[in-house]
């Protein structure tokens, strides 16, 4: 008995609680499952759900865990030693009961009637609270809710304190002081770890959950504490449904709604292959490039000429030189390219995302039949809760991410962007059905690393400050990495014509966003002075067996970018959003058009004919400048057009913040 292994009372005390803890979220999963598995799920296929379940709940008992531990920690507030501690751990211990029975008590019926687990939307229904508590009274059984929450408050609290004064009558246990310490932080490191959820780069995330197959699966995985937390960032993103209907009219001639008594009826629409899309069945592999800003690159005469080789494809190629992202930052430039809807979440942080209530998309690959969709990322889809965004709306997404390549990771960012293309070459070439590849770049950001392994084939170039900054550069690492992208898109077209694939693939590539800066005589002032450059992008569609080569210089945008490859690719699609076919000449004529949203500096804006139109939404100051030249827009002009160009702009805007929450998948796709 002498060996026996001391542990301090502090420290089996909370892992006590924290089992309580973890077992009652555990069986009201369970029960979770039992009250909403009406679609025929049996306890055996979502086992994977009950995992990731447990993930979830340790996150919140780490939590817990912590606190009890860093109080009891200290001296003052140690449960066993002193009357204060104890009485401060069990109002913790209780507190934490009654927020678990509450926020369960809740989430099921918010599940029930939403088939969402709870998240902070529900505050606001508190900005009309008696109509809400009168719902709420009428609908649901209000007093046997209260109930469960005494009962479950009162027996979880009992259960622990029953523990706790167990460990108390124990004095066989007397570590020392530096033992107790030694134990301490151990069990407050095995906590973090908890609270991470994950060894590795990222924490766990609520996004996770999507990539177990299915809504139903991802839901009964979280729980409502990960669901509620996640989303407070978005709790006031709405919309203003009369504005929507207002402006539906204007918004008609350019994507085709339909005049419908829904809202979503007139979105819903079913386009059937058009004339002149191609009969091969071509694969489809769409590049999104990392940070291409257009002023960059040799497209626009840039005299650094950083990237040759891309434009020598954009010669050969069908080149969109006016195209837009409609805003700033790669998570929102995948978010508009996969789902068609400008990301118009509020803040620089909160991109959609990152929403757990804008997860369920609608997005036209799905509509690919007979496709195989795969998706190639250099690091982790954990960054910006991409994954959820992925896995949780294309149907049988093939996902590689950094752990899948036999390349080695190079920085925070992953394996560099020549070897993820060689790597999905490798995949690529295997396929006997048509796929549609997604090949996602990173190189072209902080740190700028390029691989010592290249640096023979790819020698760097070093160019004096001034010429730098003139032709938008800050460093010789940036201009070497934007070079580097170049020297990725030349390795991978060389490898992959190679290939048996080649010949019938359309390759896409378009920027995730661009870059503010000055464009100096490049550009039209207005790239620079309203900020422009930071959504302007190359768009290019190459494919030498099946594309003619021509130079488009029409308004377009990455919304655009699905409706044009199923136009082309001759596949019948739905479309729920935003986008056009940009090869549909009929169509879109006189209707060129982008959206800009520069959530930075609160700006909503539209790129219509040659003017690009925008107003602050705080102040309501409006502006409009030319886009083709410099010359000054007329007053005349400028008093004729900027009602209309103000109404389309907030059209835009309030039908785009209506989609992110509405455009649901419809048949499991």
């Amino acid at each position: 008995m002498g060996s026996r292994i001391k542990i301090p009372k502090l420290v089996r005390s909370v892992f006590a609680v924290g089992i309580i803890f973890l077992l009652i979220m555990s069986l009201v999963r369970v029960a979770f499952f039992y009250s909403f598995s009406s679609q025929g799920h049996s306890l055996v296929s979502v086992l994977p759900s009950f995992v990731m379940g447990l993930r979830y709940d340790l996150r919140c008992v780490g939590l817990l865990f912590l606190l009890l531990l860093l109080l009891g920690s200290i001296n003052a507030f140690d449960p066993f030693r002193r009357d204060l501690g104890r009485k401060l751990a069990l109002f913790l211990i209780g507190l934490s009961a009654f927020l678990l029975t509450f926020f369960y008590s809740i989430d099921f019926s918010y599940y029930s009637y939403l088939k969402q687990r709870l998240n902070a939307s529900v505050l606001n229904y508190l900005e009309d609270a008696g109509i809400s508590a009168n719902m709420v009274w009428q609908t649901y059984p209000v007093l046997r809710i209260l109930l469960l929450w005494i009962a479950g408050t009162w027996a979880i609290y009992f259960l622990c304190r029953i523990v706790y004064r167990r460990i108390a009558r124990d004095h066989s246990h007397t570590p020392d002081k530096r033992l107790r310490i030694t134990w301490i932080v151990a069990v407050a490191l095995l906590a973090g770890l908890g609270i991470w959820g994950r060894p590795g780069q990222f924490p766990i995330r609520w996004s996770d959950a999507f990539a177990l197959g299915s809504d139903y699966n991802a839901n009964l995985a979280l729980n409502p504490f990960q669901s509620f937390v996640s989303s407070l960032e978005f709790r006031h993103s709405t919309y203003d449904s009369a504005k929507v209907v207002r402006a539906l009219p204007l918004l008609r001639p350019f994507f085709g709604f339909r005049q419908t008594d829904s809202l979503a009826g007139n979105l819903d629409r079913e386009l059937a292959p058009r004339t002149g899309s191609l009969t091969t069945r071509p694969n489809v592999v769409l590049v999104i490039c990392e940070s291409f800003s257009g002023y960059k690159s040799s497209m626009w005469g840039n005299p650094l000429n950083t990237t040759p080789f891309f434009d020598g494809m954009c010669r050969n190629g069908l080149f969109f030189d006016h195209c837009f992202t409609p805003s700033y930052g790669t998570a929102r430039g995948v978010w508009a390219v996969v789902t068609g809807i400008p990301d118009v979440a509020a803040g620089g942080s909160a991109t959609s995302s990152r929403n757990p209530n804008a997860v369920d998309q609608h997005s036209i690959i799905n509509d690919f039949e007979g496709y195989s969709p795969f998706y190639f990322l250099g690091g982790s889809t954990s960054w910006a809760n991409i994954r959820g965004l992925l896995k949780g709306n294309i149907k049988g997404l093939h996902l590689f991410e950094q752990e899948d390549y036999d390349a080695p990771k190079i920085d925070v960012w992953g394996i560099s962007d020549k070897n993820l293309f060689l790597e999905a070459n490798k995949v690529l070439r295997q396929q006997t059905s048509p796929f549609f590849a997604i090949i996602q770049t990173a190189d072209n950001h902080r740190p700028y690393t390029i691989p010592k392994e290249d640096q023979e084939a790819f020698p760097l170039r070093n160019v004096a400050t001034d010429s730098l900054r003139r032709f938008g550069f800050e460093s010789n690492a940036e201009m070497n990495a934007f070079r580097y992208t170049d020297f990725g898109y030349r390795t991978f077209i060389e490898t992959a014509s190679k290939e048996k694939y080649f010949d019938n693939t359309i390759f896409l590539f378009i920027g995730d966003h661009g870059i503010p800066g000055d464009a100096g005589q490049m550009l039209p002032r207005a790239w620079t002075d309203q900020r422009l450059t930071a959504e302007h992008v190359p768009l290019l569609i190459y494919s030498p067996k099946l594309i003619h080569p021509r130079r488009d210089s029409g308004v377009c945008s990455q919304v655009d970018v699905l409706p044009t490859l199923a136009g082309l690719c001759g596949v019948p699609y739905r479309n729920t959003t935003f986008g056009r076919d940009l090869l549909d000449t009929a169509a879109r004529k006189d209707k060129d058009l982008a959206f800009i949203y520069d959530f930075d500096q609160g700006y909503i804006g539209i790129i219509r004919d040659d003017y690009f139109y925008r107003r602050q939404a705080g102040s309501g100051k409006e502006e409009m400048v030319p886009v083709r030249n410099n010359n000054p827009v007329p007053a005349a002009v400028f008093n004729d057009r900027k009602a209309s160009l103000r109404a389309l702009t907030e059209g835009f805007y309030e039908t785009a913040k209506y989609m992110l929450l509405n455009n649901k998948k419809k048949d499991g796709k």
